[in-house]
């Protein structure tokens, strides 16, 4: 399994970057994992939109689908310019149903519900969902292709059952909005100790900090979640990629 951070900040991109989305590629299929704001840009850098095989979105904060639009669009330009004439299914929740229902567009993208409790298979992935602690439904994923897994956990505070989900996995991208001082403001968000802790805790092999904040000293977030986890810790980038 192949993952390509497309996308890694909190609330909103950086100059020239994106906030949440995360390529997947596995057998030849090519999975994108939430659509935020500026994602469609960078992705252009690794393959044409019309080249994706399936959406799916953790939940309907702009951040995390804000480019859903942009994206129908270029599907539909797609049809003159490349002879495109597909229909990507987009995968998400209805517990917005706003949300779900702007996933549809014409002939050129399907919305597709999937169930909290029901596990799903998209394309070779294997996919689990948890409904996470957020002020919107939002549902952490545990993604597995052939013998390799990688949690997703979305936007989420830190809550003790995400350890079990997250168990034994090979990579956990984990969000970290907030410093490990930040406690009392991180009632949605989990602190960099915490995701230190969540993959300790869950014994997973590697650890990637992402859904980044806009402030602070980078290299304390990777200090502080390393104070919990013994094991590889990085940071997300744009355009990183990781071979799963």
């Amino acid at each position: 399994m192949k993952l390509t951070v497309i996308g890694h900040w909190g609330g909103y991109p950086k100059v020239g970057e994106a906030s949440s989305g995360y390529l997947l590629e596995h057998n030849g299929f090519k999975l994108l994992v939430d659509c935020g704001s500026a994602v469609l840009s960078q992705l252009q850098y690794y393959l044409k939109p019309t080249d994706l095989d399936a959406v799916i979105v953790s939940h309907y904060h702009p951040d995390h689908v804000a480019d859903i639009g942009v994206f129908q669009h270029a599907l539909l330009i797609g049809k003159y310019t490349d002879g495109f004439s597909g229909n990507i299914p987009i995968y998400g929740h209805q517990e917005d149903q706003a949300g779900f229902t702007a996933l549809t567009y014409k002939s050129i993208t399907t919305g597709v519900a999937y169930m909290g409790d029901e596990p799903l298979h998209i394309g070779p992935f294997q996919i689990e969902f948890i409904k996470t602690i957020h002020p919107v439904p939002c549902y952490a994923m545990r993604i597995k292709a052939g013998s390799k897994t990688l949690i997703y956990t979305a936007d989420t505070a830190y809550f003790p059952e995400l350890v079990d989900f997250s168990q034994d996995g090979d990579l956990l991208l984990c969000e970290s909005n907030y410093y490990k001082d930040m406690k009392k403001s991180a009632f949605n968000h989990m602190t960099s100790d915490q995701a230190g802790q969540l993959a300790q805790l869950a014994n997973v092999k590697q650890l990637v900090l992402t859904h980044l904040p806009h402030f602070g000293d980078y290299e304390q977030l990777m200090s502080e979640a390393k104070e919990k986890y013994s094991g590889d810790t990085i940071l997300a980038s744009s355009g990183l990629i990781l071979t799963i």
